[in-house]
């Protein structure tokens, strides 16, 4: 099930493990669109936020100088999910599969995506469009600039 909806959102008022994507992390990190307060909100509600190994890559990828302290420390502070052999291989199929359709995915978003889809737990994410895959549940994010 890919939810997109905001009103769909609504189902994530129970406790949840929810797997942040990359970019909601870097918007973390340079306090913008106020995803701080938002994740902040989460966490009140009681929810757990993970990152995974893809995720750590990609930050330490565009850090910028200054940032290397604020960001181990964020990172440290999520839960780490793994990707396993099994969350790789259901990567693997996501990306043939979209390639067989004449769409390309990026190699980094179909890891997380299987992570997430192995981990049966919701995506928060800005870039809806770069998860088409119906069984990766995506907790879109409302745009704020």
């Amino acid at each position: 099930m890919n939810t997109t909806s905001a009103g769909t959102r609504a189902g994530f008022d129970n406790m949840a493990l929810l797997l942040l994507d990359t970019c909601v992390i870097i918007d973390v990190l340079r306090n913008k669109r106020g995803r701080t307060t938002l994740l902040r909100g989460l966490l009140e509600q009681g929810h757990l936020l993970a990152c995974c190994a893809v995720n750590v890559a990609e930050i330490y990828a565009g850090l910028r100088p200054g940032e290397e302290a604020a960001t181990g420390e964020f990172i440290e502070s999520l839960e780490q999910l793994p990707v396993s052999p099994r969350a790789a291989r259901r990567a693997g199929l996501f990306k043939r599969d979209y390639a067989q359709r004449g769409i390309t995915l990026n190699l980094g978003d179909v890891l997380i995506a299987g992570v997430a889809a192995d981990h049966g737990i919701a995506l928060l994410t800005d870039n809806v469009k770069d998860f088409p895959m119906p069984d990766v549940v995506l907790f879109p994010l409302p745009s704020v600039q």
